[in-house]
C-alpha cells in the first residue's frame, strides 16, 4: 500500500487543520491563529490550548543562538521527560509537518483519531523509536521535497507533565522551558516565542498558530 504523503505546510490554520483532517483527526482541537502577543490579543485564542507552532526566520543571529545553547546545554544537561515525543528532521521543507506531529504526538491523549488515521499509524509505529529512526520512517510517508531554498522555520512548543517544551527537528534534543501549566501554558509558550523574536528585531517574518479545543 502506497503511504500517504504529506506535504510542506504553511501558518495558516485552515490549511493545517484541513491536513489534520487528511491525517485522519477529529475536529475537537483546531488551528487558531494567535494575532498578538499582547494579554487582550490573547485572550481572543479559545481555551484550552495544548500546543503553539511558531513559524520564524532562519537568520545568522539565530543560528548563532542556535549553537551556543546547544553547547550550553551539553555542558551543563537539563531535565527532559521520557514521555516526550521527539523526532529529528532530515527532510528539506518538512519543518511544518514536523511540528504538527510534534504538537499532535504530545498530547495524543486528548487527540480523537479516526480508525483508520495515517498519522494515528505513524504514531504507533514509532513510539518505541528513536529521534533518528522516527525521522528515517517519516522519509516513506512524506512527500518528495520541493528543493527550494526556505529561510523560515517551525517548531512546536507544548506541555509535557507540567513542562515548557520546544520541540524543533533541527535541534539535537528537545529543550525545557521550566515549568507551566495547563491554565499558563499558552501565556508562558508566547513568552518563549518573544524571546524569538528579541534575538531578531529587525525581523517582521514571525507567525504564531495555537492547537485549541474547538
Amino acid at each position: 500500500m502506497e503511504p500517504h504523503r504529506w506535504l510542506p505546510l504553511e501558518a495558516n490554520p485552515d490549511v493545517t487543520n484541513q491536513f489534520l483532517k487528511q491525517l485522519g483527526i477529529h475536529p475537537d482541537w483546531q488551528f487558531v491563529d494567535v494575532y498578538g502577543m499582547e494579554p487582550e490579543l490573547l485572550s481572543m485564542v479559545p481555551r484550552p490550548v495544548c500546543a503553539v507552532l511558531l513559524l520564524f526566520p532562519i537568520t545568522e543571529k539565530y543560528e548563532t543562538f542556535r549553537t551556543e545553547e546547544e553547547e550550553r546545554i551539553k555542558a551543563k544537561g537539563q531535565d527532559v521527560k521520557s514521555s516526550v515525543y521527539f523526532m529529528k528532521q532530515t527532510i528539506n521543507n518538512a519543518c511544518g509537518t514536523i511540528g504538527l506531529i510534534h504538537a499532535i504526538a504530545n498530547n495524543r491523549d486528548k487527540m480523537n483519531f479516526e480508525t483508520n488515521s495515517s498519522l494515528k499509524k505513524f504514531l504507533e509505529d514509532s513510539l518505541s523509536m528513536t529521534p533518528e529512526e522516527r525521522a528515517k520512517y517519516l522519509e516513506t510517508y512524506e512527500a518528495p521535497s520541493i528543493d527550494e531554498k526556505v529561510d523560515l522555520h517551525f517548531i512546536a512548543l507544548v506541555n509535557v507533565g507540567g513542562h515548557l517544551y520546544e520541540l524543533d527537528g533541527r535541534k539535537p534534543f528537545p529543550i525545557n522551558h521550566g515549568e507551566t501549566s495547563d491554565d499558563s501554558f499558552l501565556e508562558d509558550a508566547i513568552e518563549v516565542c518573544k524571546k524569538f523574536m528579541e534575538r531578531d528585531p529587525e525581523e517582521l517574518r514571525f507567525n504564531a498558530i495555537a492547537l485549541s479545543a474547538a
